[in-house]
């Protein structure tokens, strides 16, 4: 297995904002960006933190497929919808602007939702929904993404991991909060154990003959670029596994990804064009805000979610099973846990030595070069 390192809290995120500022994104817009990429590694999700740091957002602002200033348009608006154009700007800046429109709209009229063309990889999907319900509202989310996932009976990338994420405000001290991808496992996942050498999980991926794809995940990443493989929807192939509802799932998020907005979807998502050249990505978004107090208010509806989820925790658990969890428990414990700073494996090490390097920040020195 890689080494890791801990990097505290201070260091890492002054030296992501410095970066992303490096990289000619306004210094307002590099602490959204910052908080969001950090935020997921304080959950433990790695495969959407500081692993995605250079190849998903530096190196696509370097190829000139994503712009580091945003520039948000206004397709349309009411008093509680609005379709807003991201002209390919930073997804995060996006995100979180376009999740607050719908707040504030929730707030004023009881619900609003924005929907999002034109936009890239906007992190983790959880995020959005967390803004939510602290707010006080219930949250919904989604994304498409580049297509490799096979639909049910499919060997052949149709369409995106595409998350459909889901908040709800409660009394504990973390809100219910759904995070995950309609495909057995996410790109991101991969990316990051093929950093520090894991296989490929049983079951993630189909091949060309409609067999279970198994090797390293480096490799299986290569395939999947090929074409040879694709990842599999909830529940795996063909319908034994119930996979077709994961295929619902994923066809749900791809349709208000791009539908209501007039977006892109299924094989536009690439990042390339017909002879091969890299583009942007064009993502399409959606974000859905539900106020509670224009029901019958915050509290009881915390009061009332918290009873519900106390009561499924405290059912009988299986032999050995030391507890039952609910959604956003284990990502709040290893955010305690993490206190001292974020994990970063060799590969990564590598790469903020050289984004360093490259931007002259000299101020930086990670305790991993000691």
């Amino acid at each position: 297995m890689a080494k890791t390192n801990i990097v505290d809290w201070t260091t890492i995120t002054n030296f992501v904002i410095d970066a992303f500022v490096g990289y000619g994104i306004p210094r307002e817009d590099a602490e959204i960006c910052a908080d969001v990429l950090l935020e997921s590694d304080k959950r433990g999700i790695e495969s959407h933190g500081c692993n995605r740091f250079k190849p998903v957002y530096l190196d696509r602002i370097k190829a000139g497929i994503q712009n580091p200033v945003t520039n948000i348009t206004v397709v349309k608006e009411t008093e509680t919808t609005a379709v807003l154009d991201g002209n390919n700007g930073m997804g995060q800046v996006i995100g979180y602007k376009a999740m607050s429109m719908a707040i504030e709209k929730a707030k004023r009229y009881g619900m609003g939702m924005v929907v999002v063309r034109n936009s890239c990889h906007y992190g983790i999907a959880g995020y959005y929904t967390s803004m939510a319900t602290k707010a006080g509202c219930i949250g919904m989310t989604g994304t498409n993404a580049r297509p490799t996932v096979a639909p049910t009976f499919g060997v052949k990338g149709a369409f995106g991991t595409n998350p459909l994420t889901l908040g709800v405000p409660t009394d504990e001290v973390f809100d219910f909060n759904f995070d995950a991808a309609s495909s057995t496992y996410q790109n991101g996942k991969l990316e990051y154990y093929s950093r520090i050498g894991k296989d490929a999980p049983a079951g993630a991926l189909v091949g060309v003959d409609g067999e279970a794809y198994e090797g390293r995940a480096d490799e299986a990443l290569k395939a999947m670029a090929r074409g040879e493989a694709a990842l599999c929807t909830l529940g795996g192939p063909g319908e034994e596994g119930c996979g077709y509802k994961g295929y619902g799932f994923a066809m749900f998020v791809e349709l208000l990804s791009a539908v209501l907005q007039d977006g892109h979807y299924g094989q536009y998502l690439t990042g390339k064009d017909e002879n091969g050249n890299k583009r942007p990505f064009g993502l399409g978004h959606f974000f859905i805000a539900i106020d509670t107090d224009h029901f019958l208010g915050e509290d009881l509806c915390r009061k009332k979610a918290g009873d519900i989820i106390r009561e499924v925790r405290s059912t009988e658990k299986a032999p050995g099973a030391e507890r039952i969890y609910t959604a956003g428990e284990k990502e709040h414990e290893i955010r305690l846990a993490r206190h001292a700073g974020v994990p970063i494996n060799e590969s990564v090490q590598k790469e903020f030595i050289a984004i360093r390097d490259e931007l002259g920040l000299a101020q930086y020195k990670f305790p991993f070069e000691d």
